[in-house]
C-alpha cells in the first residue's frame, strides 16, 4: 500500500494550524506542524516533506525568505503560500520566489486539500527523472550527459542505472551545495521503498568507482560528515581542485 503524502504545515497561529492538520490527516495526508520558517529550514532535510504549506507572513524570517532560501540551493519541493493579504503584490512576490500556489486566509480546508493534490499531480515526478534540465557536465576525462543518462569518454559510453542517474543528477544540479542523505534518497527512490539512508552511501560508492580518478581520494563527490554529499565541479579555468579537501570528507554544521 502506498504511504500517504507528507506535508509540512508552517503557521504561527496554533488554532488555525491544528484545525487544518486535523482535516488534512482525516483525508489521508501525513502532516507535520511547525511554528516558524526557521524551524522549517532546520528540519527540512531530516524530515523531508512532499509539499510545504507556508504562511507567507509567519513571524521571524517569514515565508518569502524561507522559500527563497530553498530555491537558492536548488530545492524544488512544492510550496503553497497562505497569506492574510489578498493583494496582487503578494501573488507576484510568491511567484517570483518560486511558490507553486497561493491561498488567502481564512483558508477553506477543503480548498487547501484540493490545491495540495493539484500541485502534487503536476510537480511530483518519478524517481530518476529530475524536474530540472541539465547540460552535459565534464568530470575529468568523462562527460555526464543527463539527456542520454550516461557517462561518455570518447567513443565509450556507460549507461547509468535509474538510481545512479538520479543521485548524480541531483548532486550535479546543485554544485557546491551539501545535500543530505534524506534528500538524495527522496530524489532516487519511490516513497513506497523502505530503505535505510546508508543505501545512498552504496550508490555514491558505485558512482565514485565510475567517475573518480581515485575512488579512495574522491575529487568530485565529496563526503559531508554527518550529513551527506556535495558535488565539486571543475574550475572554469580547467585547473584542478586546489584548496579542496583531498580526503573526500568535509566537516559541516548539521541542522537540528
Amino acid at each position: 500500500m502506498n504511504r500517504p503524502y507528507h506535508v509540512h504545515l508552517v503557521d504561527a497561529d496554533s488554532p488555525s494550524r491544528d484545525a487544518l492538520r486535523s482535516y488534512l490527516e482525516a483525508n489521508g495526508l501525513t502532516v507535520t506542524t511547525l511554528g516558524s520558517a526557521e524551524e522549517l529550514l532546520r528540519r527540512m532535510h531530516r524530515l523531508r516533506p512532499d509539499l510545504i504549506v507556508l504562511d507567507m507572513l509567519v513571524p521571524g524570517m517569514g515565508g518569502l525568505r524561507a522559500c527563497q532560501q530553498l530555491r537558492a540551493v536548488g530545492d524544488r519541493v512544492p510550496v503553497i503560500f497562505v497569506t492574510s493579504r489578498g493583494e496582487e503584490v503578494d501573488r507576484v512576490l510568491g511567484i517570483e520566489v518560486g511558490a507553486d500556489d497561493l491561498l488567502v486566509k481564512p483558508v477553506s480546508p477543503r480548498e487547501l486539500l484540493a490545491r495540495i493534490h493539484a500541485v502534487l499531480r503536476r510537480t511530483v515526478t518519478p524517481p530518476g527523472l529530475p524536474i530540472f534540465a541539465l547540460p552535459p557536465v565534464t568530470l575529468g576525462r568523462q562527460v555526464f550527459d543527463p539527456a542520454s543518462r550516461c557517462l561518455r569518454e570518447g567513443e565509450r559510453q556507460v549507461m547509468l542505472s535509474t538510481v545512479e542517474f538520479a543521485v548524480l543528477a541531483e548532486l550535479v544540479g546543485n554544485p557546491g551545495v551539501a545535500l543530505s542523505r534524506e534528500r538524495l534518497l527522496a530524489a532516487s527512490h519511490s516513497r513506497e521503498e523502505e530503505l535505510q539512508l546508508r543505501a545512498i552511501d552504496v550508490v555514491v560508492m558505485r558512482l565514485r568507482k565510475r567517475i573518480e580518478p581515485d575512488p579512495a581520494e574522491p575529487r568530485y563527490l565529496q563526503t559531508i560528515r554527518g550529513h551527506g554529499y556535495m558535488f565539486v565541479p571543475e574550475r572554469h579555468d580547467g585547473s584542478s581542485d586546489r584548496g579542496m579537501p583531498r580526503s573526500g570528507a568535509v566537516s559541516l554544521p548539521v541542522a537540528a
